[in-house]
């Protein structure tokens, strides 16, 4: 089966220092499309989807935090589609005390997802595919989006080029994060090209020496 995807990243400014990834992914044939990740900016993603034509169908939230989620009411109330958040995540989309919002300097908002997805989780847009990995460590429900068929993953804030997320927020820990890391994303094939929620992209192979090397502790 023939396929194609379009895929835009999106810089997006939020309340904090550093721009979030904002991710639309299209099939190309039926013009299917998601978002993942409208951190901030709505206008700024609704005009890549104007441009693109895209039908949105869904929102996707690879975890809660404010940052990554500011711009899905307008977005979702501009031009529809379901917002996706893994289940254990689902709570944080209302509970400042774990989306940071007001931490981070942001303005109240009210936000539901629309279904919440669990590990191994297969999402279509047309003929893609992509499968949700569950990546607990820097929320309890951080989740990644795998897609065989283009060798990409999404992974939000599990892993970065060269760094992993802070485990020092709300519901984050430490060995859940290298856990998720080394035993469901760097298992992946090593030319799987990583799509974090800041910053580059890099690949599972650039990122294996890091992971592999760290010693377990004898406590």
């Amino acid at each position: 089966m023939e396929f194609k995807m379009i895929l835009k990243r999106l810089k997006v400014h939020t309340h904090l220092q550093e721009s979030t990834n904002c991710y639309i992914v299209m099939d190309e044939e039926t013009k299917e499309t998601m978002v993942i990740d409208p951190g901030g900016e709505a206008d700024k993603i609704i005009e890549m989807l104007d441009i693109l034509g895209g039908n949105l169908k869904y929102i996707y939230l690879t975890h809660c935090h404010g940052d990554h989620i500011g711009a899905a009411p307008e977005l979702k109330a501009k031009k529809g589609g379901k917002i996706l958040i893994h289940r254990e995540d689902a709570e944080g989309l209302y509970n400042p005390d774990i989306n940071l919002i007001g931490y981070i300097g942001m303005q109240d908002m009210s936000l539901e997802a629309d279904s919440r997805v669990d590990d191994q989780d297969l999402i279509h847009l047309g003929n893609l595919e992509f499968r949700v990995i569950h990546t607990p460590g820097h929320t309890k429900g951080g989740s990644s989006l795998y897609c065989h068929q283009e060798n990409l993953v999404f992974s939000g804030d599990t892993i970065f080029k060269s760094a992993w997320g802070r485990t020092d927020l709300p519901t984050g820990d430490f060995k859940e994060e290298i856990d998720s890391i080394t035993t469901r994303l760097l298992v992946l094939p090593e030319d799987t090209i990583i799509y974090p929620g800041h910053g580059r992209s890099t690949m599972v192979r650039e990122e294996e020496p890091l992971y592999f090397n760290l010693k377990p502790s004898d406590d």
